[in-house]
């Protein structure tokens, strides 16, 4: 008989201080939401069974799958700069581990599905709205070629959960690379549990930098993969116009994929200042301020390592701060070679900084849209005649103008024909995201009247953001002043 799931669950075999054995709650009466058959598929899964009444008392946490270990991992984390030496999964349980069709090991984990002994008198569950959420912008990252975990399924409990309101209750599969955080390292560490921190070191290199076991210092190798990773997708993420929301250390992966999305939004007008998150008080994970909050969460990794990588402290400090000093150049090659092809150039030369940044800073005197601006821009290679759309963004057009002199100066050094530039614009800057006032509208009608259709069209659209929609270019507006979304909210 095959098993639904084929796990091999790694991560269950390390010590019993590493996690807490638990098995989701059962829920009332789970209904089906949504299944992601593609990535259903790409996990050696059956669509078909997971949409069956058994494969969603599986996803719904009525019942435990064989071959399961369920388990609800430790961690701790600094929350807005404040140490916390004991989170963990308060409301998920990683089922267990399969390894996809490309061979690559993922976690299968049901978030909302009940207390564990990290709850801290949470009730573990999960509202319909986040979990949807979750769902949309995930698949949306994905579908913009930026690393994140990613959305199997979404189920309805039948049973309500209360917030600020009564709300509906639901269970979200999600799918990662791990699960595994900064934070998971700072809970070891906190504890002085130095045995702890290199068995989980030795865990991530074998599962996620296994080029770092053959370095001459591999517990370096790693830190220096994962400082690569993030400064990566942080960069991706501002190309994007993406703000997290809750740069947490416990809401950052040793994998390097966007997790625990809460109160993220998407930028409409650029402004590096902009944040969503009703929590972010003080603008500590602003867009602007990402990288240097992935820098500082990067630190607190290094000092969980400092005894590994040299049992000399002061030399350990050294060879981590190093390591450390190596994400600013990685973000910015990354960041400065992703601006350079969302204006059309393909190699760099001396003043292209420069002139991106005229271009982002007369959009924040202008209050342009992010995605709008760079979008349109592609069609304003093909001359003057074709400016309109874009220049028509800037409360005062002449200051496109005034920049795009500039800019085609610079472009008539490209060597690329002026059609090829404009398709690697379009290959490059979306026109279709989540927009925050279109997400909105999909929760409230799925949250209020059980209505999924305007969720199902937004996900389908945002699933390909790269391509022309003409029947859906709705969803490439801005939104007027009236149904702007100002501020977002974590789903606890």
């Amino acid at each position: 008989m095959t098993l639904p799931f084929p796990f091999d669950n790694s991560y269950a075999r390390l010590p019993d201080r590493f996690y807490a054995r638990i098995a989701p709650t059962p829920v009332a009466q789970p209904s089906l939401v949504r299944i992601n058959r593609p990535l259903a598929t790409s996990l050696g899964l059956d669509a078909d069974w997971l949409a069956s009444d058994e494969g969603v008392a599986v996803l719904s946490g009525s019942q435990v799958p064989e071959g399961a270990e369920p388990l609800a991992m430790a961690y701790a984390g600094h929350q807005f700069g404040n140490f916390v030496p004991q989170l963990g999964d308060g409301r998920a349980v990683l089922l267990g581990e399969v390894v996809d069709r490309q061979g690559i090991r993922r976690d299968i984990q049901l978030k909302g599905s009940g207390p564990t002994p990290f709850s801290r008198r949470g009730d573990g569950r999960a509202a319909l709205g986040p979990v949807l959420r979750e769902y949309l912008v995930s698949e949306a990252m994905a579908a913009l070629g930026i690393p994140t975990t990613r959305m199997l399924a979404a189920v309805m409990t039948g049973q309500p959960v209360y917030r600020e309101a009564e709300l509906p209750g639901a269970v979200l599969t999600r799918v990662a690379s791990s699960h595994i955080r900064v934070g998971t390292f700072q809970f070891f560490a906190a504890r002085g549990d130095a045995e702890g921190v290199r068995l989980l070191a030795e865990h991530v290199i074998a599962r996620h930098y296994p080029h770092a076991a053959q370095a001459e210092h591999p517990i370096r190798a790693m830190l220096e993969a994962v400082i690569a990773a993030q400064a990566r997708l942080v960069a991706h993420w501002l190309l994007v116009g993406f703000i997290h929301g809750v740069m947490n250390t416990d809401n950052m992966s040793i994998a390097g994929e966007t997790i625990d999305y809460g109160p993220c939004a998407f930028m409409d007008a650029y402004n590096p200042a902009t944040v969503f998150s009703s929590i972010d008080q003080g603008g500590r994970y602003a867009y602007g301020n990402q990288p240097r909050i992935a820098q500082w969460n990067l630190a607190r990794l290094a000092e969980t390592l400092l005894p590994l990588l040299d049992e000399d402290e002061p030399t350990a400090i050294k060879l981590a701060e190093e390591s450390l000093n190596t994400f600013v150049p990685a973000f910015e090659s990354a960041y400065h070679d992703g601006l350079r092809r969302k204006i059309g150039l393909s190699d760099g030369q001396p003043g292209d900084q420069d002139l991106v940044r005229a271009l982002l800073a007369a959009m924040v005197e202008n209050q342009v849209d992010f995605t709008l601006a760079f979008r349109r821009l592609a069609d304003a290679v093909q001359g003057p005649d074709h400016d309109e759309p874009v220049r028509g963004l800037f409360l005062d057009p002449t200051a496109f103008d005034a920049w795009a002199v500039t800019w085609r100066q610079r472009l008539a050094q490209e060597p690329q024909s002026r059609q090829a530039i404009r398709a690697a614009m379009r290959a490059t800057n979306p026109a279709y995201i989540p927009r925050n006032h279109r997400v909105e509208e999909a929760l409230a009608a799925a949250v209020e009247h059980r209505d999924f259709a305007p969720f199902e069209a937004l996900l389908a659209v945002v699933q390909h953001p790269f391509d022309d929609q003409p029947d859906n270019a709705r969803y490439a507006e801005a939104p007027d002043p009236d149904s702007r979304v100002y501020q977002t909210f974590c789903g606890t």
